[in-house]
């Protein structure tokens, strides 16, 4: 665990994600040495959790973890073969991000802030959809890396890589409206950009529910939490310009592939538009026809 904190510097949560992943893969070996086991043995501990109604997405995770495990234990503790090799993760269906409409990102965003803690929470939800960021990279902002001049922010992101992206007019100036309140709360030595009633960094948790409390009152039907308005970023953004290296880019992704979920949401669009428009597309027939 400290190698995955402190060396590969995955967050708090993914750790311990792994930790529980490797405790399960303890249970099942029982009292077979970790050098003993094999394929076979890895190949039957996935069936019985299979047979526990595992989804394929969680035991795919948790064989890549047990894979990940011994990959760590042959560098650092002289293993031999890793027993993960050969063993085929389940394949699972990917399954397309939600998104908000344009409309209904507009809607979410238009509550007027009447106070300090709203004025906080519009600045942070605008920052959300006008630059992409995951929830751990806003929560994890210093006020430090908003540069209104040149209207971008410094994120740091999976695994402590940094990327500058853009922050459009509306998220900067709810920026500044919560900055000049932000003293209220903040203590002389604190340097995180959006702070809780106490004065502590605001938690991801915190976040997310307030999200969801926002969304509620403007009457939005979908589940709103901080992931949408990432999603719903990426999907407006390649709508409007087409450029997905762009937006693979200015979301932070290692690979384009992972970007490429985002050209069917675009392509959903586009069938939208193909249907409601075209003379030969399938539409209801009118009445009497």
């Amino acid at each position: 665990m400290a190698h995955l904190g402190m060396e590969r510097r995955l967050s708090p949560h993914t750790v311990k994600s792994y930790g529980r992943d490797v405790d399960l893969l303890l249970a099942l070996a029982q009292t077979t040495p970790l050098h003993e086991l094999d394929s076979h043995h890895i190949r039957r501990f996935a069936a019985i959790l299979r047979g526990r109604g595992l989804s394929a997405r969680s035991l795919a995770r948790i064989l890549s973890a047990w894979r990940a495990f011994f990959q760590y234990l042959a560098r650092d503790h002289g293993f031999g073969a890793n027993p993960c090799f050969g063993v085929r993760s389940p394949r699972v269906k990917r399954a397309l991000p939600q998104a908000l409409s344009p409309d209904q990102a507009a809607k979410l965003l238009a509550f007027e802030a009447r106070d300090p803690l709203a004025l906080r929470d519009k600045a942070a939800f605008e920052l959300f959809y006008s630059s992409g960021l995951r929830l751990a990279e806003l929560a994890g902002l210093a006020v430090e890396d908003v540069n209104f001049t040149e209207g971008t922010v410094r994120v740091t992101g999976k695994g402590a890589k940094t990327r500058v992206v853009p922050v459009g007019r509306y998220a900067l100036e709810a920026l500044r409206a919560w900055l000049a309140v932000r003293d209220r709360f903040a203590g002389p030595r604190e340097t995180a950009l959006f702070l809780a009633r106490t004065g502590a960094r605001l938690s991801p948790r915190t976040i997310e529910a307030r999200l969801k409390g926002w969304a509620a009152r403007q009457a939005i039907a979908a589940n709103v939490h901080p992931h949408v308005l990432r999603h719903s970023f990426a999907s407006h953004l390649l709508q409007s310009s087409g450029d997905l290296r762009a937006v693979q880019e200015m979301l932070g992704h290692a690979s384009i592939s992972t970007t490429q979920v985002y050209t069917h949401l675009d392509f959903q669009h586009l069938a939208k538009v193909y249907d409601a428009a075209h003379p030969r597309a399938k539409k209801k027939k009118r009445e009497g026809s």
